[in-house]
């Protein structure tokens, strides 16, 4: 065999070596499971916990796998849903442990992984959980990011932790009611004031037992807050020991009627 010869046969024996590797690296993140899923990046020092969202408001760039260090986070994710909770079981964990340090979510097309629809840096901090949304996207606009560091702590059994994130742009500020379903707005106090886009609100301590939320442009008055209503959540249920994100946002393609998912963060 000639010189040349070897080098080729070598060649292929790296790239066969290196996509086995790849393949194996995901089937682990796909595997792993429990509540505290074992990391895509297999920490082995001090970790954070990352949670990804996908708020992008495009159909056609809507839909995507989130590639982390070049390991599969999230496959085939559509607007509102998160990863790792999505990957197929017993992945399932809400959280994934990422190492600490600078990261990066790379975003592509389910349907054309050779395209990148963003790059998001973050950091990872150890011994907290942060979420990444992606979102924009609406009338051809950039790809973004807005990141959250969350407050998972453990509620009692009786009670749920609840905060609102305000990912609207077209909703302006607002403040958010948190009632018993059907509750007069007219003579309620708002559970928040004058949120503005892109906040984060503190964790709320709210008892066990069913919800509506609603949401209307900051300021309005009393007696015209339920024609005013521009975010309704009619009825969701909070156990206690539990934790949720409400997240104020457009409609997948941007704009009205505005809408409202709830996540689940332990």
């Amino acid at each position: 065999m000639t010189k040349q010869a070897d080098n080729t046969m070598a060649t292929r024996v790296r790239r066969s070596t290196k996509f086995a590797l790849i393949f194996a690296a995901a089937a682990f993140a796909v595997a792993c499971g429990t509540k505290d899923a074992a990391s895509p990046l297999q920490p082995s020092g001090a970790v954070g916990r990352v949670r990804f969202v996908n708020v992008i408001t495009d159909t056609t760039r809507g839909r995507v796998n989130a590639i982390l260090e070049a390991v599969p986070f999230g496959v085939n994710l559509t607007y509102s849903q998160s990863a790792p909770a999505t990957l197929p079981s017993p992945a399932t964990a809400l959280y994934s442990p990422v190492l600490a340090g600078a990261r990066t979510f790379v975003l592509k097309r389910t349907v054309d992984t050779n395209t990148t629809v963003a790059t998001i840096p973050f950091t990872v901090t150890e011994g907290q959980d942060r979420t990444v949304y992606a979102v924009g996207g609406a009338n051809a606009s950039s790809v973004t990011s807005y990141i959250t560091t969350d407050d998972n702590s453990v509620a009692s059994s009786t009670q749920t932790r609840v905060r609102v994130v305000h990912l609207s742009p077209t909703a302006g500020a607002l403040d958010v009611f948190v009632t018993a379903v059907g509750a007069d707005l007219s003579t309620a106090t708002p559970t928040l004031s004058n949120v503005s886009y892109q906040t984060a609100s503190t964790a709320l301590l709210v008892n066990a037992g069913t919800y509506q939320v609603r949401a209307v442009p900051a300021g309005t008055a009393a007696a015209s807050r339920a024609g005013a209503v521009s975010i309704n959540v009619a009825s969701f249920s909070l156990v206690g020991g539990t934790g949720r994100t409400i997240v104020a946002a457009d409609n997948t393609t941007g704009g009205a009627p505005l809408r409202a998912f709830v996540l689940s963060d332990r």
